[in-house]
C-alpha cells in the first residue's frame, strides 16, 4: 500500500476496520448463500425423488431462513464496505490533495519549476484517482482472503483431495496473475506518459480561448490534440489486463471440474462444496486486479512522492515594520516609493522579487536587511500585500475574493476599502463575478484586487499598474482616497504606474535600470 497515504489513513482507521469487517462478512454470505442454496436446491430433489414420505420430512424452513439472511448480510456488507471504503479514501485524499498543492505550490513560489499546469493536473488527477483506488482495495483485499478461505473450508466437506486440489488451484491462480501483472508497468507507464502529454497539450492550447474561437483554430487544435500514440497504448494495456481476467476465469473453471472429480459425499453436499467453490474462486480472482494496479500505483506514487519532496522553507522573523533597501537605497517603514523607469526595464521583475514571488531581480534588495531572495514568499508574506498587474480574482462572489486578504474580514470593513477602490458601486458583496472576475471590466478587477490589498492590513503595499484601466476622473478620485487611507494607516507603498496622477502619491522614486556598478559597491 501507497506510503504516502499511511498518515492521511491514520485519520480514517475506523472506517477501514469496519469497512474491512464488512467486506469479510459479505464475503461469507455470499459463499454460504450459494453452498446452501446448492444443497438446498440439490437435497430437495433427492427428497422428491425419494417419495411422499422423505419430502414431509425434508426440513426446507432452515436452509430458507439460512438463504434469506445470508442474501440480506451480502447486501448490507457489500454496502457497509463501499461506503466505509470509500469515505476514507475520500477523506484521506482530500488531505493528500492539500498537501501536495501547498507543496508543490511553495516550491514553485521559491523558484522550484512546477512544470506544465496540465501534467499537474494528471498528477492531482489521475495519479491521486490510483492511490484512492489502492485504499478502497485495501479494504477489498479483506473480503478476497476471508472469501478464499472460507471457500476452501467449505470444500474441505468434500474430502481431502478436493481440499488439496482448491488449496493448490488458488495458489496457481496468484503465481500467474503475479506472474502476467509484472509484464504491465511498461504499459502503464506509456499509458500515463500519453494521459499527461495529452492534458498538458489541452492546458496550453485552452489558454488563448478567444484567439481560438476567432480565427476558428478548434478544427486544427483538435486534430493536433489526437493521440495515436495515446490510444495505442491504452489498447495494448487493456489488452494485457484481459488476459489475466481470462487465466483467473480459465483456472477458476478447471479447479471446480477437477474438485468434481476428486469429491467425496452425497449429492446435497457435492452442491453446497461446488456452489461454494464458484463463489470463494470469483472473489478470489478479485484480487488479480490488486496484482495489476499495484505497480501501478507504485509509479504513482514515486510522481507524486518527487512533487511533495518539496521542502518548505522556515525563513528568520522579520520585525512587525521593516526598512527596506532598493537598488542601493534605504526606506524607513511607511516611505511612499515610486519605481520608475520605461515599460520593460524590469519594474514589475523588481516589485515580485520583493514580494518573493519571483528571484530574477538583478538589483541589490534587502528587507530587514534580509536579502528576498532567501526569505521566500512564506517569509515575506506577513509583511507585503501585492497587487500584481493581471489583477487575478477567483471564481466566486465579491465577498469571497475580499474574504482571500486575511481571516475574520467582516462586511463593514469589507466595504470601507471597496469604497477606497471606488469599487462600492460595481456590484453587491453577494453578487457572484464568474470565473476570474469574469463579469467585470479590466479596471473593475484591479479596483476589487486594490480592495482587497488594502484589507490584508500588511505594513507595505506593492501595487503594480493599480490604476490602469481607469477614465481620469476615477482615477483622480482613488488617488485622493488611497492617499487619505495612506495617511491614517501609516501603510508603506512601493508604487509601479506610468500615470502621472497615481505617481504623485509616491514622495521618492528609485530608477529600476539595473546598475552593475551599484550592485557591485553594496
Amino acid at each position: 500500500m501507497s506510503g504516502l497515504l499511511d498518515a492521511p489513513l491514520a485519520g480514517q482507521k475506523r472506517a477501514l476496520r469496519w469497512g474491512m469487517v464488512c467486506a469479510g462478512g459479505a464475503a461469507l454470505a455470499a459463499i454460504g448463500l450459494l453452498g446452501v442454496a446448492g444443497w438446498f436446491l440439490v437435497g430437495a430433489g433427492v427428497a422428491g425423488l425419494a417419495g411422499p414420505l422423505a419430502v414431509a420430512g425434508f426440513n426446507y424452513l432452515l436452509p430458507s431462513a439460512a438463504i434469506r439472511a445470508a442474501a440480506i448480510t451480502r447486501t448490507a456488507g457489500r454496502y457497509g464496505e463501499r461506503m466505509l471504503g470509500h469515505r476514507a479514501a475520500l477523506f484521506a485524499l482530500a488531505e493528500l490533495r492539500a498537501q501536495l498543492f501547498a507543496r508543490v505550490a511553495q516550491g514553485a513560489l521559491n523558484g522550484r519549476d512546477p512544470g506544465r499546469s496540465g501534467a499537474m493536473a494528471a498528477r492531482f488527477g489521475r495519479d491521486v484517482d490510483l492511490l484512492e483506488d489502492a485504499a478502497i482495495r485495501r479494504v477489498a483485499r479483506v473480503g478476497g482472503w476471508t472469501g478464499g478461505l472460507a471457500g476452501l473450508a467449505m470444500v474441505g466437506l468434500l474430502g481431502w483431495g478436493a481440499a488439496m486440489v482448491m488449496a493448490l488451484g488458488m495458489a496457481a491462480m496468484r503465481l500467474v496473475s503475479h506472474w502476467l501483472a509484472a509484464r504491465l508497468p511498461a504499459l502503464q507507464a506509456q499509458v500515463a506518459q500519453a494521459h499527461a502529454a495529452a492534458q498538458a497539450d489541452y492546458a496550453d492550447m485552452a489558454g488563448p480561448a478567444a484567439d481560438i474561437a476567432v480565427y476558428d483554430l478548434a478544427p486544427q487544435l483538435a486534430a493536433a490534440l489526437e493521440s495515436s500514440d495515446m490510444a495505442r497504448a491504452e489498447h495494448a494495456l487493456a489488452r494485457a489486463e484481459a488476459v489475466i481476467t481470462a487465466s483467473q476465469t480459465i483456472l477458476a473453471s478447471v479447479i471446480v471440474a477437477l474438485i468434481a472429480w476428486s469429491a467425496q459425499g452425497g449429492a446435497p453436499m457435492l452442491a453446497l462444496g461446488l456452489l461454494a467453490a464458484m463463489a470463494a474462486l470469483e472473489i478470489w480472482a478479485g484480487l488479480a486486479a490488486h496484482d495489476a494496479r499495484a505497480r501501478q500505483v507504485r509509479q504513482a506514487e514515486a510522481r507524486l512522492q518527487a512533487m511533495e519532496s518539496a521542502q518548505t522553507p522556515h525563513p528568520p522573523a522579520l520585525t512587525s515594520n521593516p526598512a527596506l533597501h532598493i537598488a542601493g537605497r534605504d526606506f524607513a517603514p511607511g516611505a511612499r516609493i515610486l519605481l520608475s523607469g520605461p515599460s520593460g526595464i524590469g519594474k514589475t521583475r523588481l516589485l515580485e522579487t520583493l514580494a518573493g514571488l519571483r528571484e530574477d531581480a538583478p538589483q541589490v534588495l534587502r528587507v530587514d536587511g534580509i536579502d528576498p531572495r532567501t526569505l521566500g514568499l512564506a517569509g515575506l508574506r506577513g509583511t507585503f500585500a501585492v497587487m500584481t498587474q493581471d489583477a487575478p480574482l477567483i471564481a466566486g462572489s465579491l465577498a469571497d475574493n475580499l474574504a482571500l486578504a486575511r481571516p475574520g474580514i467582516d462586511r463593514a470593513a469589507m466595504e470601507r476599502a471597496l469604497w477606497v477602490a471606488c469599487a462600492q458601486d460595481i456590484v453587491p458583496l453577494d453578487q457572484w463575478l464568474g470565473g476570474d472576475g469574469a463579469r467585470l471590466s479590466g479596471g473593475q478587477r484591479r479596483r476589487v484586487a486594490l480592495a482587497r490589498v488594502l484589507l490584508a492590513g500588511r505594513p507595505w503595499l506593492l501595487l503594480d499598474e493599480p490604476s490602469e484601466g481607469l477614465d481620469r476622473e476615477t482615477e483622480a478620485l482613488l488617488c485622493q482616497r488611497l492617499k487619505q487611507w495612506l495617511d491614517q494607516t501609516g501603510t508603506g507603498l512601493v508604487l509601479v504606474s506610468h500615470r502621472p496622477a497615481m505617481a504623485q502619491l509616491a514622495a521618492e522614486t528609485v530608477n529600476s535600470a539595473f546598475r552593475p556598478d551599484a550592485a557591485n559597491r553594496q
